[in-house]
């Protein structure tokens, strides 16, 4: 890489030389551990620290022996795919007690270790906090009893703690996202989009009961991706009278031709008076009122299970990395951390911080304080919660506003997945702020040829669940059709557009390949001449390479990288995967990289070939993309109605070209409207590509994991931050 500028902060300057970690997952598994505990393996040998398995959590740590065991770069190999942890979870009641403390203290003594990484929820959290804070009482109390001698009790006398999230629920306040929570949600959705088909056949009602004994995210974010009828969550019960709300509801949509009724239910639902809403009483509710043929599903551990999805992996590889950075970092003032996610930056904050707010949104639940509760989940939470309220009821005609304002939606550029969701969402917030809403077939081609209709909140039903472009897109750009674009936005009196695409993207790859004897994969990606896919796809699948438009290769380091992979594969280690984004390099094309790994490895491993293609843009969106297209969506619908009303005068919208144009998109931790004209110093339009790409920063993850020596730059690490508490006003701008 070439020379890093002075003021960036390098992690080769942290050494790990003489330091012990030790690595355990604790309470319920979560689809991602293995990924997680593969980072810290191989960033703590990579900066010569000695990394331990912990097997079977605290009770490992509390037996000893063959529980704690010395690992090399080869023990994690091939387990970034496989769903639970791989080194065993079990809750330990022993090490809830002193004597059980004492037992593990010991243990680690014995093989140097004096610093944990704890991967698991709020209660394996907490265990390791109140551990640290026990650390030298109970050496002392070892060498009291002659179990260590005194100098070990002066060498090892910190204990450092960093913890990561390990939960499908993402029950933990102050990250985003807990490990396991985006697995969880496919496996909801996969269930929900099966049972559509068959509910749809019979006209049949599905009650379906998801994981949330304590948190209703899992609930309220599957309600809101594959819009749900009706969601019960612990956070926020119904109002007095709710029966009746919920059959009129399903009624009407069953007199709108709507032929299934989902209706999602977390474990830990309740009423109003703390009194538990399950799944079968709102079945009965169903058939006694009004007679619908009601099925209930309850998915159980089906959600706990199965391949962790590119996000889970990305997120924990992410969270591996920064842990090890923490407790390289750590002095003995530095408080127990927990390493977190906010937008898409890592952060660490204070272990109790967290766990002391996570606790307080149960005793505000059981002070029947919902909103409190509502609050305390965090900005992302209460969006959520807005954004589903908003979009799955209709208030009736004589409720809404009137503005007179037409506004249009259109697609354009490459289809993607998670375009259908935010087209619907448009339409719905649309009518809910009392405008017109109108639909644009087929981008700025069929606008030009007045293919522009208006569409109800009924239109959009069942949308959010599609893939590709419903209203049809094409990559036209509108230069040459400007004049006839501008007549039908007069003969339609068209007062704003939403444009849902731009530069040609998806947020998907479907595929990372897993060998057999000693065989190399060479995928190409889509993204035009953006290396997202690429790269991102290389960090969540384990690639030991990924080329890529926005960082230039040239043959030398093709050849590094042929005989890096030649070495590997003369261990252990039988697979290699190598991504190129399809326009990273007009002559090192994807048949020369494949020629030459064939001719450079044989005798070593043989390779294979894949083109994704369109295949990538196929399929039904990920819970991710439902999600994230509606809420976006939303915002920028409720921008425009902000600006139609400031700039709306004597009948008629002054809008200046200034502000009126915006892109919505996240930037670090929020999302923020830009200006178009300011995009013109950021972005270079012959690629299509923005000259900063954030993800640039997590190249050096995917070459440390693949075992590179390469510089990082952790510049925006090493910052202990504070839990944000936010007031309401603040859940409406920012996140998401």
């Amino acid at each position: 890489m070439a020379d890093q500028p002075a003021d960036k902060k390098l992690f080769e300057n942290l050494s790990g030389a003489g330091k012990a970690i030790g690595v355990l997952t604790s309470g319920g598994d979560a689809q991602g551990m293995n990924a997680a505990v593969r980072a810290v393996v191989r960033m703590g040998i990579y900066v010569e620290a000695k990394v331990y398995f912990i097997y079977e959590g605290y009770q490992g740590m509390v037996d000893g022996g063959d529980n704690i065991v010395e690992v090399s770069w080869e023990s994690v190999s091939s387990i970034l795919q496989v769903g639970g942890t791989v080194i065993g979870s079990a809750r330990c009641k022993e090490f809830r007690t002193r004597e059980g403390r004492l037992k593990a203290a010991f243990n680690l003594i014995q093989r140097g270790i004096t610093n944990l990484c704890v991967i698991g929820g709020d209660g394996s959290l907490t265990g390791a906090n109140l551990f640290r804070e026990e650390w030298s009482g109970l050496l002392e109390e070892l060498a009291q009893s002659g179990k260590i001698e005194e100098e070990a009790v002066k060498k090892y006398v910190y204990l450092n703690i960093v913890g990561m999230v390990g939960s499908i629920d993402n029950d933990f306040c102050g990250t985003d996202m807990t490990i396991g929570t985006d697995s969880a949600l496919h496996r909801i959705i996969e269930v929900v989009d099966a049972i559509m088909t068959t509910a749809q056949s019979h006209q049949r009602t599905f009650v379906l009961e998801v994981m949330g004994r304590h948190c209703g995210y899992l609930a309220l974010v599957s309600a809101l991706a594959c819009g749900a009828d009706w969601v019960f969550i612990p956070e926020y019960p119904p109002e007095e009278g709710w029966e009746e709300q919920m059959c009129v509801k399903l009624s009407e949509n069953r007199a709108r031709k709507k032929r299934l009724n989902i209706i999602i239910v977390a474990e830990g639902a309740i009423d109003s008076h703390n009194k538990p809403i399950t799944s079968e009483k709102v079945k009965d509710l169903v058939v006694q009122q009004l007679g619908f043929d009601t099925r209930v599903t309850i998915l159980g551990h089906v959600q706990r299970g199965g391949t962790p999805s590119a996000f889970d992996r990305i997120l924990a590889s992410r969270m591996g990395v920064e842990a090890v950075l923490a407790l390289l970092e750590a002095t003995p003032d530095t408080p127990a951390c927990v390493v977190s996610l906010s937008g898409n930056q890592a952060v660490r904050l204070p272990l109790m911080e967290c766990v002391q707010m996570t606790q307080e949104v149960q005793k505000a639940m059981d002070e029947r304080k919902f909103c409190e509760a509502v609050r305390l989940r965090g900005r992302s939470f209460e969006n959520n919660l807005n954004t589903y309220k908003l979009l799955s009821h209709r208030r009736p005609d004589a409720e809404l506003p009137k503005t007179n304002f037409n506004v249009a939606v259109l697609n354009v550029g490459a289809p993607a997945a998670g375009m259908n969701a935010a087209v619907r969402s448009a339409v719905r917030v649309g009518i809910t702020e009392g405008h017109n809403m109108f639909a644009v077939i087929d981008g700025f081609e069929g606008f030009a040829r007045g293919q522009i209709k208006e569409i109800s909140w009924g239109d959009v039903g069942g949308w959010t669940g599609q893939g590709g472009s419903l209203l049809g897109t094409k990559r036209t750009l509108p230069a040459k059709y400007l004049e006839k674009i501008a007549d039908q936005m007069r003969a339609n009196n068209i007062n704003a557009l939403m444009v849902i695409g731009g530069f040609e993207t998806c947020d998907r790859i479907k595929q990372s390949a897993s060998g057999t004897k000693r065989r190399v994969f060479i995928i190409e990606t889509m993204g035009g001449y953006c290396g997202y896919l690429a790269n991102m796809g290389g960090l969540a699948a384990g690639a030991d390479a990924a080329y890529v438009f926005e960082e230039q290769f040239d043959i030398r380091e093709l050849q590094a990288n042929v005989e890096h992979l030649t070495e590997k594969m003369k261990t252990s280690i039988q697979r290699g995967l190598v991504l190129r984004n399809e326009n990273s390099n007009e002559n090192y094309t994807t048949d020369f990289i494949y020629q030459l790994y064939s001719e450079e490895g044989k005798g070593v491993f043989d390779c294979r070939k894949n083109v994704l293609g369109h295949m990538q843009q196929g399929g039904a969106p990920s819970p991710f993309d439902r999600n994230f297209g509606t809420k976006i969506s939303a915002k920028a619908v409720q921008w425009i109605s902000k600006k139609l009303k400031e700039t709306y005068r004597k009948g008629k919208v002054f809008a200046n070209t200034q502000d009126s144009v915006c892109l919505l998109g996240m930037r670090r931790r929020n999302l923020l409207f830009q200006p178009v004209v300011d995009l013109k110093d950021q972005a270079d339009f012959v690629h299509r590509i923005p000259k900063e790409q954030w993800w640039l920063k997590l190249r050096p993850l995917m070459k440390i994991l693949a075992k590179y020596k390469t510089s990082y730059d952790v510049s925006d690490s090493g910052q202990l931050e504070h839990v944000a508490r936010h007031s309401p006003k603040e859940a409406e701008t920012g996140a998401i």
